[in-house]
């Protein structure tokens, strides 16, 4: 059965792209997923491993066993078919998706008629949040210098995204300092 770029589930994409880049086992492709895609598209070990069998059902994967001091051990390579599935979906122009899981804005969009303090401490911790999201990514690389298509222009990406999120939570503190300020001085004036 030969596989299209639409018949890729986002997993699977991750996953020939990692094989792509030379990882081999389900482990080695979580450790660089962790460091690097995670920031913006991550996958578990749940994730990894059933996607890889599937891969490989439809053929887009080869493996082979590879036990290591007595452990089980499982190398994977792309097929010349997942190859061509991992080309068509880069060269495909459909719209790419676009998702952001954000457990801080899920809490700022419900907190209409909460305490102005929590809300603020809410935006507080998500400034927090994107501050240690760019610390990592400048360990990673600490400027991004001329960048090639890939790793460094998402990097870069990376780097402003948070740069704008951090920025937009120091002005929305001061808005809700503000807020917070004006309701002092209207209780002391009762």
């Amino acid at each position: 059965m030969e596989a299209s770029a639409q018949d890729l589930t986002p997993t699977g994409r991750v996953i020939l792209g990692m094989l792509r880049l030379g990882k081999r086992t389900g482990y080695e492709i979580k450790q660089i997923v962790d460091v690097s895609t995670r920031f913006f598209w991550a996958a578990s070990y749940g994730q990894i491993y059933p996607e890889l069998k599937r891969l490989e059902e439809r053929g887009l994967v080869g493996s082979r066993s590879e036990p290591t001091g007595g452990r089980a051990r499982t190398e994977y390579r792309l097929t010349a078919t997942g190859e061509r599935a991992l080309d068509d979906w880069l060269a495909s122009e459909a719209e790419p998706a676009h998702e952001v899981r954000d457990e801080a804005m899920l809490k700022l969009f419900f907190s209409e008629g909460r305490d102005t303090e929590e809300v603020l401490e809410t935006v507080r911790a998500l400034r927090r949040k994107h501050e240690s999201v760019v610390a990592r990514l400048r360990e990673i690389h600490p400027e991004p210098v001329d960048p090639d298509p890939g790793p460094y222009l998402t990097l870069e990406y990376g780097l402003g995204l948070h740069d704008w999120a951090i920025e937009w939570c120091k002005r929305t503190e001061r808005r809700l300092e503000r807020r917070l300020a004006r309701s002092a001085r209207e209780k002391a004036r009762v």
